[in-house]
């Protein structure tokens, strides 16, 4: 029954990307009416995706997106593989407390933080900054990286560590030679995450870039397409298929790494 069920799941997952991609390949106008959702295109045509580059602004918003989603991941990944061993491999007070807060910060909608962050990036001189996009998604991904991390520290056995310290490695070089490389999967994991959302955030783009449109992201780049009286549906699938792109590769690049599991390091 499983395997009659992953075709089907295959093809649910794949016919969204398909429209799209289809849809990126059609002439401006045909095949969108309700009366005509034909899953093919008899005249292929790169037309949207040569107005997509046209536009002036779109390799700086590309540029952008790179940077901002890049110093995310980092960011992210370095400070949660820090703060997950510290609330793993020490006891010290309100460590639960400090735990349930990363819990409850994921439970906040995002949108409902938009406008108190946008008044604490005004007081700070960060809008119209890339600084702007960076922050609020470092301080988003860090309660899920750090929650899913702690798993994986606490994966590594204690003896692991005991065994290092007897043998002269220091804190600091167990840390980063020994127990990095054990949870190097779950910080993948986490990376995946952030990057996903920072690469297609609309909203902080939206909010924090309000007239330095020179240090907006790429989402800003769809709604050129979608005007009110006459939307541009393939511009649109154009525009789309381009960001999906380097989620793609990044995804390829790491995923050897995302199923691996942790590495043997047990000391006989």
């Amino acid at each position: 029954m499983l395997c009659t069920a992953k075709p089907a799941l295959h093809a649910v997952v794949a016919l969204p990307l398909y429209w799209m991609v289809l849809s990126a390949f059609k002439p401006a106008g045909g095949g969108y009416g309700p009366a005509e959702p034909r899953p093919w295109t008899p005249a292929p045509t790169l037309d949207s995706f040569r107005r997509v580059f046209a536009q002036e602004d779109f390799g700086r918003y590309f540029l952008n997106s790179v940077v901002v989603a890049v110093a995310v991941v980092i960011a992210s990944a370095f400070i949660a593989f820090l703060a997950a061993t510290a609330v793993t491999r020490f006891r010290f007070r309100s460590r639960t407390t400090l735990l349930t807060m990363f819990l409850v910060a994921r439970m906040v909608p995002v949108e409902a933080l938009t406008i108190p962050l946008f008044f604490v990036m005004r007081d700070l001189g960060q809008l119209n900054t890339l600084r702007s996009l960076i922050l609020p998604h470092i301080a988003f991904s860090l309660a899920f990286a750090i929650w899913m991390l702690r798993g994986f520290v606490k994966g590594v056995p204690e003896a692991l560590e005991e065994a290092a310290y007897m043998d002269g490695a220091s804190r600091t070089r167990f840390l980063w030679q020994i127990l990095f490389p054990l949870v190097l999967p779950g910080l993948v994991a986490t990376s995946v995450f952030s990057f996903i959302s920072a690469w297609n955030d609309f909203l902080s783009a939206k909010s924090f870039i309000i007239s330095d449109i020179s240090q907006s992201a790429l989402p800003m780049a769809l709604p050129v397409f979608c005007k009110p009286d006459d939307p541009d549906w393939s511009g649109v699938m154009a525009a789309s298929t381009v960001m999906t792109i380097p989620v793609l590769v990044f995804f390829v690049l790491v995923q050897r790494r995302l199923v691996s599991g942790p590495g043997g390091a047990v000391k006989d």
